[in-house]
């Protein structure tokens, strides 16, 4: 149910993108937000997760490099009935964890080098079975195709008045209040839906984790030590365009406003919900 009203809400948005063309440009506006829409989703598809890797510097590894890194994602794999996906570090004292591509197949963790130093085997297992769970679930495509639209939404509203190919009326309504309320409620209405996606599938990713561990406490102590850490040392490898994928939210210095748009929910909830779950391990 989680994946077919995640599909509906994405379709509900490619087909906001057109509508904005529409408004704007006609039907040749609405041929462009069409062709932008399949155009970011193939974009994203294929291309999201070697964006994440370069932006982020991280480098893969090997078992000979990291033999307790790979031990526990085999073992972990293994359990969750899905290939072994490819490890990365990056090279950041920022503790840290993410996932990505396409699906269980073509997926690619990497972590940070503060986290593999930071973290007991408890607390790293918990850490991984959290990342498998959004691969598993295929989070790490469905938060790709949503910021890929969001950002096409912002774009097309930006640029919307000069798209053309619609009647004098239409155009004369692009130049006032109504291309002003979508300037600014389209790409709104875009990064909140973004935001709900992301926040919805960290709780669920927590508790998948925990039942593929076996129990919820190795992450809720990941959980404590990644929260107090990243409010400390400032996040300079990853990028923000990637920080939704993150296990927790890098601090790159925002203020007040900045958590109140967060991809990720609050640590506190999070971890009160993992303490709250009646663990049956994952067989």
């Amino acid at each position: 149910m989680r994946v077919l009203r995640t599909t509906f809400l994405l379709v509900v948005l490619t087909l906001f993108l057109m509508m904005v063309g529409s408004f704007f440009g006609g039907r040749n506006g609405m041929t462009i937000g069409l062709g932008i829409a399949i155009c970011t989703n193939a974009f994203a598809y294929f291309f999201s997760d070697k964006i994440a890797l370069m932006s982020s510097g991280a480098k893969p590894v090997t078992r000979e490099q990291l033999p307790r890194l790979y031990a526990v994602m085999e073992r972990l794999a293994a359990k969750a009935n899905i290939p072994v996906p490819k490890l990365y570090v990056v090279p950041e004292e920022a503790p840290n964890a993410f996932a990505t591509g396409r699906n269980p197949r073509h997926a690619s963790v990497a972590v940070t080098q503060g986290l593999l130093e930071l973290m007991n085997d408890e607390e790293l297992e918990g850490v991984i079975a959290h990342e498998l769970s959004h691969v598993r679930n295929y989070d790490i495509l469905i938060s790709s195709v949503a910021a890929t639209l969001a950002g096409a939404i912002t774009w097309i509203a930006h640029w919307g008045p000069w798209l053309g190919g619609g009647d004098d009326d239409r155009r004369n309504r692009g130049g006032g209040m109504g291309a002003l309320l979508l300037m600014i409620l389209g790409p709104l209405g875009a990064m909140l839906l973004q935001l709900g996606l992301s926040r919805e599938r960290e709780y669920a990713a927590d508790a998948t984790g925990a039942r593929m561990v076996g129990n919820q406490f190795g992450l809720i102590s990941a959980l404590g030590k990644l929260g107090a850490y990243n409010q400390r040392i400032p996040t300079t490898s990853i990028s923000p365009s990637t920080s939704s994928l993150c296990i927790v939210k890098p601090m790159f210095g925002g203020g007040s406003l900045s958590s109140l748009f967060s991809t990720h929910p609050p640590l506190e909830k999070r971890i009160a919900a993992l303490r709250e779950m009646t663990v049956v391990p994952t067989r």
